[in-house]
């Protein structure tokens, strides 16, 4: 299969398991590729997971299943274990998976602290501006 019968074929897949139902029918031709990723992870199954190794490399799909799926937290935490185990060659899943969750969680905080910081800057400046 080519890379394009391969992207198609897994969106085709998707949209049977109705893991688009929040989409836009026209957006669904354009669906980022970490975002493939995440979805293909969640809802099908094993042979359709090894053929996001045939479109993408190793690198892009750990990165983009610790960013989307990992980064939901307990939600999936059995499916990341699993996941950590049999793709990504894990040793100890469960600490792993908690590791990662954790780590994207305070990058998330990081960044909203940073725009919340740079809000009550500007904020301060507008009110001394005004009085």
């Amino acid at each position: 299969m080519k890379q394009e019968e391969i992207k198609h074929h897994l969106i085709d897949q998707l949209k049977k398991a109705n893991a688009f139902w929040s989409y836009d029918q026209d957006s669904i031709k354009d669906v980022p590729d970490d975002i493939l990723v995440e979805l293909v992870m969640l809802h099908l199954d094993i042979d359709d997971i090894d053929l996001l190794f045939k479109l993408y490399s190793f690198p892009f799909i750990k990165k983009a299943w610790i960013e989307n799926v990992v980064a939901q937290g307990e939600r999936y935490y059995v499916l990341n274990k699993f996941l950590a185990w049999y793709y990504f060659h894990i040793k100890v899943p469960g600490a792993y998976v908690k590791a990662m969750a954790t780590r994207e969680l305070n990058k998330k905080l990081a960044a909203e602290a940073e725009t919340a910081g740079k809000q009550n800057i500007e904020s301060v400046a507008l009110w001394r501006q005004l009085y």
